[in-house]
């Protein structure tokens, strides 16, 4: 069979790094798209659907073997009203449910795994307590929402699919993400701690991530839920000085207070304030080998990057 994989979500920061991956590993790739798209990468080609009106071109399918679902809308970009929140939730499942329902109408039964993203916002705020993927979902909107994408995903087994679902911490990349934006505050002298700083704060270098997508796409044995972090974590302030002392740049700020994050960001404060400790011994215990897996050496790769 072709080496061929459907990329949903490709045209985001993850999305992009992973399919240069997969044509250097002599993948070629089907990308659904909302947008029609161009590229000069050998054996991508580029695919449209709207989810909205549960259309998609039948051929995107053509030759796979496999779908990365990367698909979702970004969960930072805009305030979570309750419309938000439906949309945020409804990108990542009624996406995958799309495509099983192409599969079966098609009968398409060269497809055999799925590998899906998730989150780390599945465990919530969890203190000092060690998150292995064992641990039960949190009631609030992100726990709720990787609990039910997740749901959407492992659907795939009633077809005969292999699904894995990576639940990633926070990605760090020289081209975009979280360090490029406390990395700018930091520079601007306005860098400061949230809440504590004393939060746990799962993290992955961008190389990892790619690294692991294409791991449980190439290991057959893998397949369920999986922590998508780096074996270290670290506190919140452990990580804004870290990449303060790699900028040669002061924190003097005073640490912002909960209650004031809280009353600007709302719900969504949780993305920072939220304590979540992720244990990577999972992925590990399968053969994954991370190239980062200490902040220092991720932080130092991204600074030599900038």
């Amino acid at each position: 069979m072709e080496k061929r994989v459907l990329v949903t979500g490709a045209t985001g920061l993850v999305g992009q790094a992973l399919i240069d991956a997969l044509v250097n590993r002599s993948y070629s790739v089907n990308v659904l798209s909302r947008r029609t798209q161009h590229t000069d990468l050998p054996g991508v080609r580029f695919y449209g659907w709207d989810v909205s009106a549960g259309k998609v071109d039948a051929d995107c399918m053509d030759g796979v073997g496999a779908i990365i679902h990367l698909a979702g809308e970004n969960i930072a970009a805009l305030p979570w009203s309750n419309k938000r929140k439906q949309a945020i939730l409804e990108s990542r499942t009624q996406t995958i449910a799309l495509l099983y329902d192409l599969i079966q109408q098609k009968n398409m039964s060269q497809v055999k795994a799925v590998i899906s993203a998730s989150a780390s916002g599945y465990y919530g705020d969890r203190g000092d307590e060690w998150m292995s993927e064992d641990k039960t979902p949190a009631t609030g909107f992100l726990g709720q929402t990787c609990l039910e994408w997740e749901r959407a995903v492992a659907k795939g087994r009633d077809l005969g699919i292999r699904t894995v679902s990576l639940r990633s911490g926070v990605v760090l990349s020289a081209d975009g993400g979280i360090y490029r934006k406390f990395a700018n505050f930091i520079n601007k002298g306005i860098g400061a701690v949230p809440g504590t700083g004393k939060q746990w704060l799962p993290w992955i270098h961008i190389d990892d991530v790619v690294a692991m997508y294409i791991f449980a796409l190439e290991h057959h044995g893998v397949q369920g839920a999986y922590n998508m972090a780096a074996p270290e974590p670290v506190t919140f302030a452990a990580f804004l000085h870290a990449i303060a002392k790699h900028l040669g740049k002061p924190m003097w700020l005073p640490n912002v207070p909960a209650f004031m994050l809280r009353a600007i960001l709302g719900q969504m404060s949780e993305m920072l304030l939220d304590s979540t400790r992720v244990s990577a011994e999972k992925i590990r215990n399968s053969g994954f080998q991370f190239n980062y897996p200490e902040l220092q050496g991720a932080v130092s790769a991204i600074r030599g990057k900038l």
